[in-house]
């Protein structure tokens, strides 16, 4: 059921096929000129990384556009369903629309496991070796895509880190956003987290199966969300049962045959 741009920050790499905190600085207003001053090359020293970041996103997007491959980073807190949205979603686009996945996370490959059973090449990044980053960014995702063969891939998922702040920072390289949100997790959340539903094309509104048991109002998260993003699509959905996928799908559908 369908209910219905760019502050973009680099780290980690480590990446391994299967099958087939960021610190921010803040300025109390009792510190002293030495910290003011530290802060604020903190500020400069985040720009550069962005700059960089931004430069090797900038490439990921040529080399995707070479290969005619459509990207889409999905997006989430933990928990939200994003790895059953996948699992669901890539068989309803075969065949005639081919995935590839890089999953993101801080540590395991659980989530790569499950998906790689869909029979598309599925590549993990975990960045526990570097910190936990609680994101991915542009030259890990760089990094993952040269061993990739993109010859036969249509569509490249890239299932960020669980996080509804970080992510939403990086440019990887991608067409586009979307973000996850289950029923579980409140109303609130695009007031609280408003970059990540700023920054994004798509929402979609998971685990409805759960609503009979839950105070939840859909119409309430849909309002939040339309006014942090006016007009943005809102899929209500449940990946578990697969009630309402049929408009997720058709929308990556127009996207990936836009990009062909």
């Amino acid at each position: 059921m369908l209910l219905g741009d760019n502050d973009k920050q680099p780290r980690s790499r480590h990446h391994k096929r299967i099958g087939g905190h960021g610190h921010h600085g803040r300025v109390d207003s009792a510190v002293g000129p030495e910290l003011i001053n530290s802060d604020r090359r903190k500020i400069r020293v985040v720009r550069r990384v962005l700059d960089v970041n931004d430069q090797i996103a900038q490439q990921n997007r040529e080399h995707f556009a070479e290969h005619r491959l459509f990207v889409l980073n999905v997006m989430s807190s933990p928990g939200s369903g994003k790895t059953t949205l996948l699992e669901k979603t890539i068989p309803l686009l075969a065949p005639d629309i081919r995935s590839a996945v890089i999953v993101g996370d801080i540590c395991t490959t659980n989530d790569a496991d499950r998906l790689a059973v869909s029979g598309a090449p599925v590549v993990q990044i975990n960045t526990d070796e570097f910190g936990g980053d609680c994101h991915l960014a542009a030259h890990v995702i760089a990094s993952a895509a040269q061993g990739m063969d993109f010859t036969a891939v249509d569509l490249l998922i890239i299932e960020n880190v669980g996080n509804l702040v970080c992510p939403a920072e990086f440019d990887i390289g991608e067409d586009a956003r979307a973000v996850v949100l289950s029923v579980t997790e409140g109303e609130d959340k695009p007031l609280k987290y408003p970059l990540m539903f700023r920054q994004c094309e798509a929402a979609v509104l998971n685990k409805t199966d759960l609503l009979p048991y839950l105070d939840f109002d859909c119409r309430a998260a849909v309002d939040n969300i339309h006014q942090i993003h006016p007009d943005m699509p809102v899929f209500k959905l449940s990946a578990k049962s697969g009630e309402g996928l049929d408009n997720w799908i058709q929308w990556i559908r127009l996207q990936v045959e836009a990009k062909l």
